[in-house]
């Protein structure tokens, strides 16, 4: 997927599996709302003009397509973020078009995280902030083996799946 920058907030150093092109920051301490909300405002402080779109590391079945059209520069105007659902009620995505450290704290501070009604409450703040969102299509993170699954069901010639299917057929975890 084209992108001026790519950004990872790291807990830990990076190893030999981080690509090449990639920018790696701290992640901040505290819970989630606030590592989500640093994380937004690492992208504001390195590219200050620049939209930043933050996406979970367990979508493991998300490819560029599904961001490609409505991350595109023709569908930009008048979108002020993205926001991705998942099927737990959670999202996989949450993009802002101008980011600032100002607004992704006012949007993420105190956002209960991993519960069933996580998404509706960061829908009310991007309404409540009067934000143009474009809904992304509906995924399924990866928080359960029956997740992990059901990902690998969806996506089956993915790397994720081919690991899930060794992992399955290892004798000391096979069910």
């Amino acid at each position: 997927m084209p992108a001026g920058r790519r950004l990872l907030v790291l807990d830990g150093a990076p190893g030999r599996w981080l690509p090449p092109g990639w920018e790696v920051v701290p992640q901040c301490g505290g819970g989630l709302d606030r590592r989500l909300a640093d994380a937004f405002a690492h992208a504001a402080r390195l590219a200050p003009a620049a939209p930043a779109l933050l996406v979970g590391m367990d979508t493991p079945q998300l490819d560029a397509a599904t961001l490609a059209e409505p991350l595109s520069a023709a569908r930009r105007p008048g979108t002020d973020a993205w926001y991705g659902p998942a099927a737990d009620g959670g999202f996989w995505a949450l993009g802002l078009a101008r980011p600032t450290p100002q607004l992704a704290a006012r949007l993420l501070h105190d956002v209960p995280m991993s519960t069933p009604d996580t998404g509706a409450a960061l829908l009310r703040r991007l309404a409540e902030a009067g934000l143009d969102v474009h809904r992304l299509p509906e995924l399924r993170d990866v928080d359960t083996v029956d997740d992990a699954r059901k990902v690998a069901a969806e996506a089956p010639g993915s790397r994720f799946a081919a690991r899930l299917r060794s992992l399955d057929s290892a004798p000391e975890v096979a069910s």
